[in-house]
This record gives C-alpha cells, sequence and structure tokens, in this order.
C-alpha cells in the first residue's frame, strides 16, 4: 500500500496526486515545516547541553555555509582580518616618501652661482665674446634698406582719417605706421594723430586685425560720405599680412619718417657717446639689455624666486592693486614650476649675468640695462654688478637735470633706452613685448638684415640652471651653442602672419646686389 493510502480521505473520490520525490535524508533530515532547524533535533545548534555562545557560533556557521552567505560576508571576513592585523602592527614610525620636484621646476640659480663662480672667475679660455660674437658675412647674404620714397605727385584726398595712439611707446608707434598706411591705401590725409596716456581697450568700430580689403570695402564708402574718419583706438586695427604696395607705406613710416622729438633724440645720442667711451677697452662696442624684473612683471608671471614669504606678500599685494581679484577667482589654479618649465618665468639680474658669461662676455665687457624699477634692487642685482662691474643704466650715464624733463613719462623714459639699444653691438632680450620686437626689426634694417639680437631659449636655461651636477665647461658649452644659435636665426624672412616691424625683409629691403630700382619697382 502506498503512503498516501493511510492519509485521511477529503471526501471526494478523485485520487490524491503523487508526492514529489523525496529529498536526501542529509538534507532533509531535522528540518521543520517552514525549513528551518528543529530545536529540539540532537543535530541543530540548539539541542541540549549547548550553552548559548555555542548556539550562537553553531548558527552562524549553519548560515555561513550556505551559498548566498559565502559572498556576503566574505568580504566582511576579510576586513575584519586586515583590522586585526593592523591593530597588532606598531606604527611608531610612519615612513615619509619625498618626491624631487621636476627638472627645471624650481628657482636654484643662487645655488648654482655660488658653485660656479670659481671656475667662471678663474676662467680665461677665449676672448671677449664682444669681438667674435656675430659671424660674418651673414647667413643668406647681406641685406640693405630699399625703400621707393618719390611720391610721384598726389591726387585730390578722398577725406581725411583721424586715430587714437593708445598703449605704450611701440603700440603708438605701430598705430602711426599703420594709418598711415591705410590712409596712403584710401587716398586720404591722414591727421596727426591724438596718443593716448591711458588706453581703454574697448573699440565697437573697426575690428581688431582688419584686412586692407576690409578697409576699401567698409571704410572707404564712408570717409567718401563723411569725408571725416575717427578710429579709436588704431593699435592692431591693421592685420600684417597686407600688398606690397601697403607694407611698402609702413616700412616708409617706422623706418624712415618716424623720429623722436629733438629732446629725446639729443638726450638718446649722448647716452650711446658716453656708452661708447666706456666701451673703449673693446672698441666701443657694448651689449644691451632689456631685463624685465620690475615689481609688477614678476608678480604677473606667478613665478617664485627666492625671497621667501616677504616676496609672496609683496606679490600677492602687487596683483591686487594691477589686477583686482584675476589671481583669485574660484577654480584658477596657478602653478609656478609648470610656468618655469615652460620657460615663461622672467629672468632674475643673476640669471642674465650666469648667461652672459656662459655666452663667453667676460667682466671687462660694458652692459647697457634698460629696464624699469629692478624688483628688491638692492639684493637681486648684486650678483649682476659682481659679473659685469661695468655695467650702466639711463641713470647712471645721465646726470638728474637731464634726466627731469622726461623722468614723470615711461614712454619718454622708455624711448631713450630704445636708442642706446638701437646702436649696441649686441642687443639682449629677456621677456618678450613690444619694445625689443620693434628693435630686432630696427637693428635688421640698420645691420644689413640682421637683427645682432640673442634671444635665449628660456625652456633649456630653466634645465641649465636646476642642474645640481652641472659643471662650468659644459654650462659654457650649451650657452655656446644658444649664442650661436641667435646669430643663425639673426637674418629671417618675413611669413605671412609675421608682423614687418620685426622682419623687414624682404618687405623693406633687398638683396644687396640687387639694384634700388628693381626691388622698389616690385614693392611700387
Amino acid at each position: 500500500m502506498h503512503a498516501y493510502n493511510r492519509l485521511p480521505s477529503s471526501g471526494h473520490s478523485s485520487p490524491s496526486p503523487p508526492p514529489s520525490p523525496l529529498r536526501s535524508p542529509r538534507l532533509r533530515h531535522g528540518r521543520s515545516k517552514t525549513g528551518r532547524f528543529s530545536p529540539g533535533h540532537p543535530g541543530a545548534g540548539g539541542g541540549v547541553g549547548r550553552t548559548a555562545a555555542q548556539r550562537l557560533a553553531w548558527s552562524f556557521l549553519s548560515l555561513l555555509l550556505r551559498r548566498q552567505g559565502v559572498f556576503l560576508f566574505a568580504p566582511l571576513i576579510y576586513i575584519s582580518g586586515m583590522l586585526l592585523y593592523m591593530g597588532s602592527a606598531s606604527f611608531d614610525v610612519v615612513p615619509v616618501i619625498k618626491h624631487r620636484p621636476a627638472p627645471g621646476s624650481v628657482y636654484r640659480s643662487p645655488q648654482l652661482y655660488a658653485r660656479l663662480r670659481p671656475e667662471m672667475d678663474a676662467d680665461n679660455s677665449s676672448a671677449d665674446a664682444i669681438s667674435t660674437i656675430w659671424k660674418i658675412p651673414y647667413k643668406g647674404g647681406e641685406w640693405k634698406p630699399c625703400v621707393n620714397r618719390s611720391s610721384q605727385g598726389l591726387p585730390e584726398s578722398n577725406g581725411f582719417i583721424y586715430v587714437e595712439a593708445n598703449g605704450g611707446l611701440n603700440q603708438q608707434r605701430t598705430s602711426v605706421c599703420n594709418a598711415v598706411a591705410v590712409a596712403g591705401y584710401l587716398n586720404a590725409t591722414l591727421v596727426i594723430p591724438n596718443f593716448h596716456y591711458h588706453s581703454i581697450w574697448k573699440d565697437p568700430r573697426i575690428k581688431a586685425w582688419s584686412s586692407i580689403q576690409y578697409y576699401k570695402d567698409v571704410v572707404l564708402p564712408k570717409l567718401l560720405e563723411e569725408k571725416v574718419i575717427r578710429i579709436s583706438p588704431f593699435a592692431n586695427r591693421l592685420s600684417f599680412d597686407a600688398p606690397p604696395a601697403v607694407q611698402r607705406l609702413r616700412c616708409l613710416a617706422n623706418y624712415e619718417a618716424l623720429r623722436f622729438s629733438n629732446p629725446l633724440l639729443t638726450i638718446g645720442e649722448s647716452l650711446v657717446e658716453r656708452m661708447r667711451k666706456r666701451s673703449a677697452i673693446n672698441g666701443g662696442k657694448y651689449v644691451s639689455v632689456h631685463l624685465r624684473f620690475e615689481e609688477d612683471m614678476v608678480a604677473f608671471s606667478c613665478c617664485v624666486f627666492d625671497g621667501g614669504e616677504q616676496e609672496r606678500e609683496d606679490m600677492i599685494a602687487a596683483r591686487e592693486r594691477g589686477w583686482k581679484g584675476k589671481f583669485t577667482k574660484p577654480g584658477r589654479v596657478i602653478r609656478p614650476g609648470a610656468i618655469r618649465i615652460n620657460g615663461k618665468c622672467p629672468l632674475t639680474p643673476l640669471e642674465v649675468g650666469l648667461m652672459l658669461r656662459g655666452m663667453g662676455f667676460t667682466k671687462n665687457t660694458s652692459i647697457f640695462l634698460a629696464s624699469g624699477k629692478i624688483y628688491n634692487a638692492e639684493k637681486t642685482m648684486a650678483p649682476l654688478l659682481e659679473m659685469f662691474p661695468n655695467l650702466h643704466t639711463k641713470e647712471t650715464l645721465a646726470t638728474e637735470e637731464e634726466l627731469a624733463p622726461f623722468k614723470n613719462y615711461s614712454s619718454r623714459m622708455a624711448a631713450i633706452d630704445y636708442t642706446v639699444c638701437l646702436h649696441s653691438e649686441a642687443f639682449v632680450t629677456t621677456q618678450g613685448g613690444n619694445f625689443p620686437h620693434f628693435l630686432l626689426g630696427h637693428r635688421r634694417y640698420l645691420y644689413g638684415g640682421h637683427a645682432k639680437t640673442i634671444k635665449p631659449d628660456k625652456r633649456k636655461l630653466a634645465l641649465l640652471f636646476d642642474n645640481p651636477n652641472i659643471g662650468w665647461k659644459s654650462f659654457k658649452r650649451q650657452l655656446l651653442n644658444m649664442r650661436a644659435n641667435s646669430d643663425s636665426k639673426g637674418v629671417e624672412i618675413k611669413r605671412p602672419n609675421d608682423s614687418i616691424y620685426s622682419f623687414p625683409c624682404p618687405d623693406c629691403m633687398c638683396h644687396a646686389n640687387k639694384t634700388d630700382n628693381s626691388r622698389s619697382s616690385s614693392a611700387a
């Protein structure tokens, strides 16, 4: 008889369904209808004779043995074991891992100078670079000015153009030269420009770097209608790329027509003569350096030097005075080390001295320093004066009475520096800007197409100045290579988007073996 026949009948005649297959004895042993262990069963954790702790442990192990329990508790068991291990370990000594800053990211030039100075002072292995710096004849041949100055008569004017020259000395120079070019192209009469002392860079009129075609299509009809056009400001309102006739007018204005006022010319030429007299040991040749280490330049660069907490406070105050809130905007991150590696930090006076001595200039070289008020000059200028005792500025060359008419005008003081730098045997630029860019072109125009300018690779300098293992011979060899590179790039031809004020070849100059007429006719 089957098992289900022994169960009471439910009152229905149909037979009961067959039972499910029996579970294995091990799995069904001691389980209740609810699927839990029966408390009274001898195999359960709650059997007679077990303590409460034993029953709890048995329940935990039973749950752990289930498949889901293993995955649930394994991470907890691992973490618990790690915590137990850490609790037994001793942390009395915590190891500190120090990472050396990236090469070139830290200002260590004073330490390098202290280490290299004995060898530097004892080095007499070569002649002063002032006499051998430029290779002649120049690579690519020599160039000479060949701007056609003939006007060939002027037709009736289409009207008047009046511009406002904004910015500093060389931005105003750009305004004048560009205005001459535009007025000539449009056959307009140029009114003497108004020179701004305080510029505001807002202009709803003519967009920046407009093409000459824009002036023909948009400005000329307005000029013919109104007869007078006023453009303000005008420093960057004409593109660098223009037809030869327009470039010729720019050349004529910048390199031939524009002159400083007589008082500025007089004092500038006087200081050139005084520098030549102080350079008699080198045949009247001297080096001019455009040094940008004024407080505002140091602050704007966001670079860190060796002035400590005082420098930090000075720079914070200078940034707030000059650029309220610009450097403290939320989310702005300043990385001084990255700025230095990328060659964006202004060279200190000490670094300029190290560079020039490495390039072969000796203590006997006369230096003219063109700059504003140097930050913390008493400290920062001392090493440069040790390396080059024959160092002069416009303030040391001229008397107070001579400088009095110009002292309160930054553009006039810059004009004096410009004149002395223009006539030096070598010009050294350290930070870029309009001042060196105009000097590059003007010197090329005067010196056969060669800028005679040292333009250092500041990324390489950052690495050299931060190299604790470099010796004087290796340091000097790399600086001589950098000097030779400046020589090789002295003569460069203007590319379409280059400024004619930095690259006068070939729009303002022609090869020395060509006649003026052939070059002038092609530019007309």
